[in-house]
């Protein structure tokens, strides 16, 4: 049997379970990419912070772009795995 029309028939046998699966993989991802994008931020401040003798500074404006773009990414994820738990309800 080859491998895709296997992983389709366990599918179907499973609809539930691949979704949750699914689910907990961008669940994962999502949170991950939210943290490492906090990590970043707060590392870039305290740079920032030793350099200038102030906690005051800004970020440059790329890299509030990138933060926002990754934090915004890890959302979008995080609502996915929301929207496939949710389905995965319904099987």
């Amino acid at each position: 049997m080859p491998l895709f029309q296997a992983a389709w028939v366990f599918y179907l046998n499973n609809a539930a379970l691949v979704l949750n699966s699914l689910a907990l993989f961008y669940g994962l991802c999502g949170s991950w990419l939210i943290l490492a994008t906090q990590l970043r931020t707060l590392r870039a401040r305290r740079l920032l912070s030793s350099d200038a003798g102030t906690l005051e500074e800004e970020l440059p404006l790329a890299s509030r772009k990138t933060s926002r773009l990754f934090s915004l990414v890890g959302c979008l994820c995080l609502g996915l795995a929301l929207l496939l738990s949710v389905a995965s309800a319904q099987f």
